[in-house]
């Protein structure tokens, strides 16, 4: 089948990441702030080599967040867009909401990704044409009809911050968590029923998130359709929305009524 090569180079590879991120206790790590208050360990760039050994093969680019910019990935038909650590903070503070995240994008679309959290033994793959694995097993996304009584992921930062308070009162629980790239991959796998941004996200935090969900049946809404392309100059989203198709139009209306 297509992307078979490829979701086995994807799952080599986050299986190396994990060997990695064995050698390092979670809540245990020294950190440096990068630019914007982010942190940043010695197991970021650890991955992130072993990531840019393993997957690049031929004339495909590179997009990554611990990875200066080339570039020359503009020029690419192919190119990987990873996130060595997505949700740093929260290995920082040992909290288990942090993921490897490898995504493939073609042509600027998000067509195979893998993301992994080594803290909770998951390892989800997914693909165009193959659907979604949770370590090794078949999963679909949530069958559920109504908004009312879903599980919906939101960033923990954002929710700090105060962000989610316009939806405390709504008939769906709001469970906060790190890790976008985790988040996407619960709700890709049935295991949330959907998750949605209210701040900016960059391509590596969601390619293999959005590969995931495309892949099991799902729908993602960003801030236009331009957004919805990757490997683009500036790699940037504005918003990002993801969810069975059946509690799109639903949540669309929530967002627009308290935005």
């Amino acid at each position: 089948m297509p992307y078979d090569d490829e979701l086995a180079r994807i799952a080599a590879a986050l299986a190396e990441a994990r060997q990695v991120l064995a050698g390092f206790t979670p809540g245990e790590v020294e950190a440096r702030m990068k630019s914007g208050d982010d942190p940043v360990t010695a197991a970021d760039t650890l991955v992130d080599a072993v990531l840019k050994r393993l997957l690049p093969q031929g004339d495909e680019g590179w997009l990554s967040e611990e990875t200066h910019d080339d570039r020359s990935r503009l020029g690419k038909r192919r190119v990987w867009v990873v996130d060595p650590l997505d949700g740093t903070r929260e290995f920082v503070m040992g909290l288990p909401e942090w993921s490897v995240s490898v995504g493939l994008v073609e042509d600027g679309q998000a067509v195979a990704g893998g993301i992994c959290n080594p803290a909770r033994g998951e390892t989800f793959l997914g693909a165009r044409g193959h659907g979604v694995t949770l370590n090794g097993v078949p999963v679909q996304m949530s069958q559920r009809p109504a908004l009312a009584g879903a599980e919906v992921l939101a960033s923990r930062s954002e929710v700090k911050r105060g962000q989610w308070e316009v939806f405390r009162d709504r008939p769906f629980q709001i469970v906060a968590m790190g890790s976008v790239a985790y988040k996407l991959a619960r709700v890709a796998a049935g295991l949330s029923d959907a998750t949605w941004t209210l701040v900016p996200k960059h391509e590596w935090d969601v390619a293999a998130g959005v590969a995931l969900v495309l892949a099991g049946g799902g729908r993602i809404v960003a801030g236009s359709p331009d957004e919805e392309r990757f490997n683009r100059p500036e790699p940037l989203l504005t918003r990002l929305i993801a969810a069975p198709l059946q509690l799109l139009p639903e949540i669309e209306r929530e967002i627009a009524a308290r935005g």
